[in-house]
């Protein structure tokens, strides 16, 4: 979806520790928390910008979003397009600078990393949606001299309203490549209920990711499901007409 005409939207977005952490961590709750802040916004209702910041890697994102076709009632469009392309920046310090004495981020390009997909959604009827999407993430700087810098995903999503205000939401990427040697990363999925407050919208969900942003959790999930990694998480958005 993109905003609609002049409206700006307020994000707080909240990722808790792993259940696995046991009761000591209070399954997760105490920490390590992720946490992003960001604002989207649309002046024409096909158009949209945002920017964000999110405490984990210290990273600065933008986006843009572009909606390309949209679906229409009587079928003669049937899905609905969007374009979406987004850049990310950290500002982490290399911790091992002062050892090694050379500092992986020298040059700032190498703090950079890419985003890019091609959402396609069909509402089935006025209940149930269904979203496919592939997924292009680039990084200028892997971790590893192995790994590969270009990964290619496909997510599929869905979206069951089961009252005016609650919604039933969830979301699977599966990796196409195997673009680490060394390391071991899980495909990311997570479960979530949306309700609606009037102009605030809340959600809850349950997932194997830690990362919030699209260059975190799609191509960078260390933890799953089958080992009870997995997390609570909730946003929060509000939403404005300026």
């Amino acid at each position: 979806e993109v905003l609609g005409k002049r409206t700006l939207d307020f994000r707080i977005s909240h990722r808790f520790g792993e259940l696995n952490t046991g009761a000591y961590n209070l399954y997760g709750i105490d920490g390590p928390a992720n946490i992003r802040l960001g604002l989207e916004y649309s002046y024409d209702g096909r158009f949209m910008v945002g920017f964000g910041r999110s405490s984990y890697q210290k990273l600065y994102d933008g986006f843009l979003k572009f909606r390309l076709l949209r679906q229409t009632e009587n079928n003669s469009m049937p899905v609905s397009v969007t374009l979406f392309t987004s850049a990310y920046y950290t500002t982490l310090k290399d911790p091992n600078k002062s050892t090694t004495g050379i500092d992986k981020y020298e040059h700032y390009t190498s703090r950079m990393s890419f985003v890019n997909q091609i959402i396609v959604a069909r509402k089935f009827t006025p209940s149930f949606s269904f979203q496919l999407a592939p997924v292009y993430v680039h990084y200028n700087l892997v971790d590893d001299f192995t790994d590969l810098n270009d990964m290619f995903l496909i997510s599929v999503a869905g979206r069951m309203k089961v009252s005016k205000r609650i919604a039933v939401t969830g979301e699977y990427a599966y990796n196409i490549l195997d673009y680490s040697v060394r390391k071991t990363y899980y495909n990311s999925m997570g479960f979530g209920i949306d309700i609606e407050t009037g102009g605030h919208v809340f959600q809850v969900h349950v997932t194997n990711s830690f990362g919030i942003t699209d260059n975190q959790f799609y191509p960078y999930t260390t933890s799953s499901w089958a080992d009870n990694g997995i997390r609570i998480g909730f946003n929060i958005s509000r939403v404005f007409t300026l």
